[in-house]
């Protein structure tokens, strides 16, 4: 049993920051890609930033998070990161962390969320204009 635990949601003012934390105790860091996605009201669940097991942070191709968002790790702490800066009311959602062993390999490409392996339940961010 693997549990990824998120933390850091929260209710902020647009122009605001978060950080997001993702941890698991369970899985040895350094040897998975780590991934962030969201759930924002009406739309498919959608890939926001991963890291490999490199430390090599790689973003989805999405203008609406781009330059706003930074996704980092702790393999000390066993820590994911994502600081999220000049947040936006469309931010708001459900945010997941997911990880998925790949020691040496790329992520999964974007839109193959299926290809995760461990799931997070979520941290709710509201971003209130």
């Amino acid at each position: 049993q693997v549990d990824l635990v998120e933390s850091g949601g929260d209710s902020v003012q647009a122009g605001g920051s978060l950080r997001l934390s993702c941890a698991a105790s369970e899985l040895t860091w350094r040897w998975y890609c780590l991934g962030w996605f969201r759930q924002t009201p009406g739309k498919e669940r959608e890939g926001v930033a991963a890291i490999d097991s490199a430390g090599n942070p790689l973003y989805a191709n999405s203008d609406s998070v781009k330059g706003r968002f930074t996704v980092s790790k702790d393999n000390t702490k066993q820590i994911l990161y994502l600081q999220m800066d000049s947040l936006k009311p469309e931010d708001t959602g459900i945010y997941y962390c997911a990880a998925d062993r790949r020691y040496g390999g790329n992520c999964p490409p974007w839109g193959r969320d299926d290809a995760y392996k461990y799931w997070g339940q979520g941290t709710q961010v509201n971003v209130s204009s």
